[in-house]
């Protein structure tokens, strides 16, 4: 069946919730949609299980600061739509979506995109053997089930998500084989110019992730300046090779290796809709070109939260409320000057929120060997495709990623090129001479996740003849 509501939310993050309670509260008829099965996102994943119990002082204060925002969303009004999976969206704010095996689709006033944000792509030698996972993927296990690895652990990865799970393992009793820092040598000189308008915005935060790093030195192998790692095994990870950037290295046993190399914004959703989309040198990845209210250059679509550039759970919540404005003032519910007056102290407290940023994103982007990995290294997951696959394309001329994807096979897995966009983007960018942006990403083609021929089936007649 179809149905039509004033404002599509897709994300039930902080973005997607603070939009959703600011838009009821003027009275827009509001339907919000998640994968998952309860409110919070990433970062406040599980919060209403884990609220009240010891598991909340392992995540630590900054995920208990999630409850208020979510106890807004519950009793805004919202009609809210957990383990929903949104398949496709098209052009005048139209979405398809299945729920419990059957398909739907909504027709919206304006659609807003609070998808948040994706775990970089990390492509190195042994990537795909079982035992190596992401972080973001190891901490959602410890937020929804209370698990933590029986086998000490090594992570390798840079940034502060890094820190934090190593942190909040070690707090929930997990042990640590060795921490492999990748961030590359001489970053901090190059983000020291950054630091004081960081010290000033967010003093409390650069403090808290000292004491992650102290923490970690104190109790943890802790090796700096990691440039090259290598998993090895036959059927799942048996050793890890490392490499510094000093030449040192080392080959250890292991059976469980969790990476990380920063986050990306989530742009599949507006990269399918034909958003015009910029490039974020500082984060090396691309974002949408949005007006100050988060709206795309595709009317009536808007984006919030760091699927409009990484900000953190702050600068989520205050684009979610100003995008929820923005969206009254479209659908006529606010004057412009009374939209004017609401925005100003969240414009203003927003500037604050990410004013830190760039001394994060100078300190901890990723090392070269994330964006061009070897020969042999797997660029594409899904398909197999390995980076000397992608490379011999250049030989007939200088082929996009569409071009690759055709001959290769690469992109065209169940993750649609979420993986593996960036690192066809930069293999190409290198060898051709070209900068990433000036390659481009993947053409994003219908279905943006898997759906089965019965849910398709399951719509009505009015949407198929559509």
């Amino acid at each position: 069946m179809s149905r039509r509501v004033d404002l599509l939310i897709v994300g039930a993050g902080p973005a997607g919730m603070s939009a959703a309670t600011v838009a009821r509260r003027h009275g827009l008829d509001v339907l919000l949609v998640d994968e998952q099965p309860a409110p919070g996102g990433q970062i406040w994943r599980n919060i209403e299980q884990v609220s009240g119990t010891p598991r909340m002082s392992v995540l630590g204060k900054a995920y208990e600061e999630g409850l208020a925002v979510v106890g807004a969303f519950r009793k805004s009004g919202a009609a809210y739509e957990p383990g929903t999976q949104v398949w496709q969206i098209e052009g005048g704010a139209r979405a398809f979506m299945t729920r419990d095996g059957a398909a739907t689709s909504v027709e919206a006033g304006n659609l807003l995109l609070a998808t948040g944000a994706q775990e970089r792509p990390a492509p190195f030698p042994g990537w795909t053997l079982p035992g190596v996972m992401t972080i973001g993927a190891a901490q959602i296990v410890l937020k929804t089930s209370d698990q933590i690895p029986s086998d000490p652990v090594w992570i390798a990865g840079t940034g502060p998500l890094s820190l934090l799970y190593a942190t909040q393992l070690l707090n929930a009793g997990g042990r640590i084989a060795g921490f492999l820092d990748t961030t590359p040598p001489g970053r901090m000189a190059r983000a020291l110019p950054k630091f004081a308008e960081a010290a000033i915005s967010a003093p409390a935060d650069l403090v808290k992730g000292l004491g992650w790093l102290i923490l970690l030195k104190r109790h943890v192998p802790f090796i700096s300046d990691v440039a090259e790692i290598e998993a090895i095994g036959t059927n799942r990870l048996e050793r890890i090779r490392y490499v510094t950037a000093k030449g040192r290295g080392a080959t250890v046993d292991a059976r469980l290796l969790f990476v990380h190399e920063g986050i990306v914004p989530t742009i599949h959703p507006t990269l399918a809709l034909g958003c015009k989309h910029v490039w974020n040198t500082d984060q090396d990845s691309f974002a949408p070109e949005l007006d100050p209210w988060g709206e795309t250059s595709e009317s009536g679509v808007f984006v919030a939260g760091d699927g409009a550039g990484i900000g953190g759970a702050t600068a989520a919540c205050l684009r979610g409320e100003l995008a929820g404005l923005g969206i009254a003032l479209k659908a006529g519910s606010l004057s412009g000057t009374e939209a004017d007056a609401a925005a100003k102290p969240i414009r203003a407290r927003l500037k604050r929120a990410l004013r830190s940023r760039p001394f994060l994103d100078r300190l901890y982007g990723p090392r070269e060997k994330i964006f061009v990995p070897d020969d042999q290294t797997i660029a594409c997951r899904c398909e197999e495709v390995t980076v000397a696959s992608v490379r011999a394309q250049i030989a007939g001329g200088r082929p996009g990623p569409n071009q690759v994807k055709a001959f290769t096979r690469a992109g065209m897995g169940p993750c649609q090129g979420r993986q593996c966009g960036y690192t066809i983007a930069r293999v190409l960018a290198a060898a051709e001479g070209r900068t990433a942006p000036d390659v481009g990403l993947y053409r994003i083609r219908p279905p943006l996740k898997p759906v089965t021929l019965g849910e398709l089936a399951s719509l009505d007649g009015a949407d198929q003849k559509r």
